[in-house]
């Protein structure tokens, strides 16, 4: 999801939360009224959010540096080091109870999907994931401490921020309040697989449309939004009431709409445009714009300078596209639902989609552990994770501030590092 995330969510665009990352707005004029709609419920004063509660972090171990090569970049060549006991770092707690039942959903897909990080193979996990099953929730965390080890990929220096599932004022219809189109994926937005024609593309891929005979990238955000260029071809899935609302759903990966007749329309990520993710936060920061760089920062710039803000909000190309969800949801990158405040946003190159991440940051709300279920556009390398809060204004308080440092483990099957280790020799 995880900011357009998120795949979630999955969300191959990502990222959502930290502010530095963010993009900010959907990002055009508003179109012309197309008749009168019933207009949305008035927003709650937002609360704002909630100040960090600074730790200190655990300091990762020593580890020798590895240069990263563009064809190798995994957690095999970014390094292996065992971690701590994990008797000394899982603690039983709501977030250790809430990951072990994340596992348990994980479990069928983290043993037949192929790791691209190269640490496991999927019979790895077989003896956890049985007794995951059944194992109760009042000792969860010696669950973990029973079977699985830490491990340290590269130096272990670990960056986290946020996402959400956020909820905004829509409509399944266009009208006078509703004037910001939320599109499904285009039918010729096409994806292609690199691999298929060079082995030294595999696991690389591009996404666009052919134009006479010659394939071209997709429209970028701007021809999107001010170009009107797919407002023709009855793409809409529903609308929006805010344009600066609707940018960071899309940020998120995925969402609810908040319907004229009090009802909601969950939505999820359906594709990108293959466009860069450009997050405008840091952009903005660097400009002098805003100062603290939290979502809430962006938001209020924004608003405040609508047309400046729409110039700002076309650097970033992105577009997402959207379909209606009627499952439970919202769904990471597995194609399973997420878990608010234990579904955790990784790099699949340096972490096994589906396997159990331990953080120890500098702010106190992340700490723990988290799974793995969910992909981002900005979740890139090692040790960069993306923490799922959930819904509503907690969540969203709490996501669009968090900025943590510190240090990550991935904890593995016990005896994975020995064997891996090993083997490198």
């Amino acid at each position: 999801m995880a900011k357009a995330r998120r795949s979630m969510v999955g969300r191959a665009v990502a990222v959502v939360g930290g502010a530095l990352l963010l993009s900010a707005c959907a990002g055009g004029i508003i179109p012309p009224s197309r008749g009168p709609a019933p207009a949305p419920a008035p927003k709650a004063p937002r609360t704002p959010a909630p100040k960090p509660v600074p730790v200190p972090p655990r300091p990762a171990t020593p580890s020798t540096p590895v240069a990263p090569t563009a064809s190798t970049d995994t957690a095999l060549t970014a390094g292996l080091v065992a971690g701590p006991a994990l008797g000394e770092l899982v603690r039983q707690n709501e977030r250790t109870v809430a990951a072990l039942a994340a596992f348990r959903i994980s479990c069928p897909s983290l043993m037949r999907r192929t790791d691209q990080s190269g640490l496991t193979q999927g019979q790895d996990w077989a003896p956890a994931c049985a007794a995951a099953a059944s194992w109760p929730a009042e000792t969860a965390a010696d669950f973990f401490v029973r079977y699985f080890e830490a491990a340290q990929v590269g130096n272990g220096a670990a960056f986290a921020t946020g996402y959400y599932e956020p909820e905004i004022a829509g409509s399944r219809v266009p009208g006078a309040a509703y004037q910001v189109p939320i599109y499904r994926r285009p039918p010729d937005l096409i994806d292609v697989d690199l691999g298929q024609f060079s082995d030294s593309l595999k696991g690389k891929s591009i996404r666009g449309r052919v134009e006479g005979q010659k394939f071209i990238p997709y429209f970028a955000r701007a021809d999107i939004v001010d170009g009107n260029a797919l407002s023709t071809r009855g793409l809409e899935l529903a609308w929006a009431a805010d344009p600066v609302e609707f940018f960071f759903l899309q940020v998120q990966g995925s969402g609810r709409l908040r319907l004229p007749d009090g009802g909601v329309m969950r939505i999820g990520y359906d594709g990108q445009n293959g466009r860069d993710y450009t997050g405008i936060g840091k952009l903005m920061k660097d400009r002098g714009l805003i100062q603290a760089g939290s979502m809430q920062d962006i938001m209020a710039y924004l608003r405040a300078n609508p047309e400046e803000g729409r110039r700002i909000m076309n650097e970033n190309k992105s577009f997402v596209f959207f379909k209606e969800i009627t499952s439970a949801g919202p769904l990471g990158a597995l194609g399973l639902p997420v878990t608010a405040e234990a579904t955790v946003a990784a790099d699949p190159r340096y972490v096994p989609l589906g396997a159990p991440v331990l953080l120890a940051l500098d702010r106190a709300e992340p700490n723990g552990v988290w799974i793995a279920q969910d992909t981002g556009g900005a979740i890139k390398g090692a040790n960069r994770f993306d923490t799922f809060w959930g819904a509503g204004e907690r969540a969203r308080t709490i996501a669009g501030g968090m900025s943590a440092r510190g240090t990550s483990w991935v904890l593995l099957p016990i005896g994975t590092v020995a064997r891996i280790n090993a083997s490198a020799r």
